[in-house]
């Protein structure tokens, strides 16, 4: 082999592994997808917004682990039963729904993440989540700058209807549960209704917690009642590891019932140090939707004569009371073995109100889900509540009034809902019954 040969070779071989290099490192230009599942990998925007136009590509970011992993599990099960119904009745836009499901791990900055994976992987158009409004916010974070859809079935601080009056969501944000605004006048209500006069506050302190208690606060203060420890209240951080000081903060100072604001896990542990401090006797405990899960009484436990310790508490909760209700409770029990939990039917709609704009829209993208979300969730239209005929009759291009399971999801400016509140208390045997309906 010459010289000159060997170096001829040399750079033909050179040029070869170049150009495969080049080639190998271009983008692809073409666009594929498979048969929609959870696992299916997201095409590329066909427009300027998240998600696709040609299907509704649907997202949850939902607990299904961390401190509100009770509530949130069967809050998943909901979403899975309306996209399997849908499907069976020819899905949307003449597709099967794409369904995406992240655990948030009740985390907000697994929240954030697990956004972020269903906007720049899955690339869809609305998401039905979080429940936290921690999580929500960080979630909300990556969301509206993508233009994809959030509609929450339980993030109630009031916190969003303040942004969203100053137009920080463009229209991305919507929930099916009312604010706490609403709910912590209905505890208010129920805590005087009930003989009490001085109350203390022990809340979470996050945007559920915070918010809930400067909406009580004033509530209850306007009622005519006292909140004996407003000028230092007292908020716990769930990822403490004791908490002796915030049950005294709470307990200590007699009051005749303590208004608490509580995740199950975390706040679980707060009203148990409260009762081995001796400092629960004689004092109502106020509960909210965030405990009201049969786990919660288990997991404080027992008195030494082995009665529950939380016996007797009584809260509120967003009620259900949808003309569908009863056709969806009985189905959703068929289906999962489950009896209706806290923001099931919240979560149902939810998904609901997204399949149905989207058909609306002829849209799977947020965008086209933002264009018709109010319209197919208000009067005026043909009232409707089976999820399927709404679909069909949206698809023939008739005005609707999607009624909830959950309720009549009018949706205002802000995304709010208004709501009824069942009245909950923890029996003997630890069961949960409601017992009442209050309104703000």
């Amino acid at each position: 082999m010459t010289k000159r040969f060997f170096s001829t070779l040399c750079l033909a071989l050179l040029a070869t592994v170049t150009t495969i290099w080049i080639v190998a490192c271009q983008p692809s230009t073409t666009v594929t997808d498979s048969k929609p599942t959870a696992n299916t990998t997201a095409p590329v925007a066909v427009s300027g917004s998240g998600g696709v136009k040609d299907t509704l590509r649907l997202g949850a970011v939902l607990p299904a682990t961390g401190d509100l992993s009770s509530i949130g599990a069967p809050m998943i099960k909901s979403i899975d039963f309306l996209v399997e119904t849908v499907n069976k009745c020819g899905g949307v836009l003449g597709k099967p729904i794409a369904f995406f499901k992240e655990d948030d791990r009740t985390d907000p900055p697994a929240g954030a993440e697990a956004m972020t994976k269903l906007v720049k992987v899955d690339n869809v158009g609305g998401v039905v989540g979080a429940f936290a409004s921690s999580v929500s916010t960080a979630a909300l974070a990556i969301a509206v700058p993508n233009k994809v859809v959030m509609i929450s079935p339980g993030s109630t601080s009031p916190v969003f209807t303040e942004r969203a009056k100053k137009g920080e969501f463009n229209g991305y944000w919507y929930r099916t549960a009312p604010p706490d605004t609403y709910q912590a006048l209905a505890l208010a209500n129920l805590a005087y209704k009930k003989g009490a006069r001085k109350v203390a506050t022990l809340v979470i302190n996050n945007d559920y917690g915070v918010g809930f208690e400067k909406a009580f606060v004033e509530a209850f203060e306007k009622l005519g009642g006292t909140i004996v420890n407003k000028s230092k209240p007292t908020r716990y951080d769930p990822k403490a590891t004791t908490f002796e000081a915030e049950a005294k903060g709470a307990f200590g100072s007699k009051p005749d019932a303590v208004a608490a604001i509580l995740y199950p896990d975390s706040g679980g542990a707060v009203i148990k140090a409260a009762f081995e401090q001796g400092l629960t006797k004689d004092v109502k405990i106020l509960l909210t939707d965030g405990v009201k899960t049969e786990d919660f009484p288990k997991l404080i436990g027992n008195t030494p004569e082995g009665k529950l310790i939380l016996a007797g508490a009584i809260g509120t909760v967003p009620g259900a009371d949808g003309k569908s209700l009863d056709t969806f409770t009985k189905s959703f029990k068929e289906k999962t073995g489950q009896e209706l939990g806290a923001f099931v039917p919240h979560s149902y709609d939810a998904a609901a109100l997204i399949a149905i704009a989207a058909e609306a829209a002829k849209d799977g993208t947020g965008d086209g889900i933002k264009s018709k979300i109010r319209e197919v969730a208000n009067a005026p239209g043909q009232e409707v509540s089976d999820v399927c005929e709404a679909i069909k009759l949206v698809k023939a291009g008739t005005d609707i009034d999607y009624q909830g399971a959950s309720g009549n999801v009018d949706l205002d400016e802000y995304g709010d809902v208004k709501g009824s509140y069942d009245v909950w208390e923890v029996q003997p045997d630890g069961k949960i019954t409601v017992i009442d309906r209050v309104s703000p």
